[in-house]
């Protein structure tokens, strides 16, 4: 007979409980020899089996058994770490678009924690960032329909839409009350990389996103440079900062740039011997010039190689806040015959110091923060990292992100300008802070 469950259930809980305190102890039994791992994977599948054909049968509505198996899928994969999941053909085909540069919708990266949908980093010129978007906000809601309950995969596509269309979404700040914020969608051409050139010759280039239009956009802000500074900048600025990552060939092709010969990055899978290396061509643009790459906490995966390439290789000096900490790589694995796609994380990322950012993050040689804080401010802060994120992989080394401490500089009481980081990068490249010399800061 059939159990009906109403309120709490407490009673069922306490009839357990009584029952192992009077059960009677007997005579020690030898273990059971252990299982063949195959056998318990079979037992469970017709465990699942037997949970949705009486789901099919007994639930109080009549269930869409396609999407029940396709839920139970995607949450097996996110179970494993945040960024592993199951792309259904729909959501397969808009990640192509995504990669490609060209889509409609609200411009931010984005992940999942705690049910909700978190922001990682808006886009440069999109309606996120023009709206005030910042990283780790929440969004709880879309059009007053709470998130709880939903796929990212689901999500993302409810804020994707056509261009003209309006979209509420509810914002939830820490220290702030949650607030509405109303959003125009737009079709999203990302200019991944955009670049200018001050009065001092300092060329400044943004590099917003890494999709598949991001070499050549890159290679076009270089020529740009070159062509008004005779090939010798006084110094260069790659701003990376809320960069949320991207194509891992992008990363190592915007790397390759500023190297010459040498390891970029290297991977390695489940086993020892699936180790990838990757290496940059000989020769190098603007070689010998100062270099600062611009960093901070939205800045992560595909920003990171680039950063630590140049960092580790002593090519440029870090400035800003430490990075995201997402050192996985993910493999897209279609499944064919309109099935979809499997996004699966299949290694870990070094860069060419054979470190590990998984979770860590890179930390900036100077460490200089976007806005003023006191000591009481800085203590409230939450890390927003791949480390708070529900699942995620710990760093094989056993390292721990480190604590919260004052940054080296930040904005003087009496600063009005509008980019602390940048202002202070520009001026260290003027004043030679930062030399010619590989990146390394100059003594004293």
């Amino acid at each position: 007979m059939r159990s009906l469950l109403v309120g709490t259930g407490i009673g069922l809980v306490l009839g357990a409980a009584a029952v192992g305190l009077s059960a009677v102890a007997s005579p020690q039994e030898a273990a059971p020899p252990p299982q063949d791992p195959r056998t318990v994977t079979y037992q469970q599948l017709e465990l699942f089996a037997e949970i949705l054909a009486r789901a099919r049968q007994d639930y109080v509505t009549e269930i869409d058994e396609p999407e029940a198996i396709e839920a139970a899928i995607n949450g097996m994969l996110t179970s494993l770490d945040p960024h592993s999941g199951y792309l259904n053909a729909e959501d397969f085909k808009s990640m192509q678009v995504q990669t490609s540069g060209e889509y409609g919708g609200l411009g931010i990266e984005v992940t999942m924690e705690d049910g909700f949908v978190k922001v990682i980093s808006p886009m440069d010129d999109t309606p996120a960032s023009r709206a005030g978007i910042e990283p780790g906000d929440l969004i709880t809601a879309i059009n007053g329909k709470p998130i709880i309950g939903q796929t990212l995969n689901d999500a993302v596509k409810e804020m994707r839409g056509e261009k003209g269309t309006s979209i509420d979404i509810t914002v939830l700040r820490q220290g702030e009350d949650p607030f509405d914020v109303t959003l125009t969608r737009e079709v999203i051409q990302q200019k991944s990389v955009t670049w200018q050139l001050d009065d001092s010759d300092i060329g400044y280039i943004r590099i917003s996103t890494f999709n598949e239009r991001t070499t050549p956009l890159l290679e076009a802000a270089i020529a740009g440079i070159s062509d008004k500074t005779g090939g010798r900048p006084r110094g260069v600025i790659l701003d990376l900062r809320n960069n949320g990552g991207g194509l891992l060939d992008e990363a190592i092709s915007v790397s390759d740039m500023f190297l010459s010969g040498g390891e970029v990055v290297s991977t390695q899978g489940r086993r020892a011997a699936d180790v990838e290396r990757y290496n940059a061509h000989t020769g190098e643009v603007f070689k010998g010039v100062p270099m600062i790459v611009l960093i901070n906490g939205g800045s992560a995966s595909a920003s990171e190689i680039v950063a630590g390439a140049l960092q580790d290789r002593r090519r440029a000096t870090i400035v800003g806040t430490t990075s995201f900490g997402k050192g996985s790589v993910q493999t897209v694995i279609p499944l064919g015959a309109d099935r979809g796609a499997l996004r699966l994380t299949t290694a870990r990322y070094y860069t060419p110091a054979g470190r590990s950012i998984q979770a860590l993050g890179i930390e900036p040689d100077i460490s200089i923060s976007q806005a003023r804080l006191t000591e009481e401010e800085l203590a409230k802060i939450r890390r927003f990292s791949e480390a708070d994120l529900p699942h995620a992989l710990e760093n094989e080394g056993g390292e721990e992100r480190s604590e919260l401490s004052m940054p080296d500089e930040q904005p003087p009481e009496a600063y009005s300008g509008q980019d602390f980081q940048l202002d202070r990068a520009k001026q260290m490249l003027k004043d030679g802070s930062v030399t010619a010399s590989m990146g390394l800061k100059k003594a004293g």
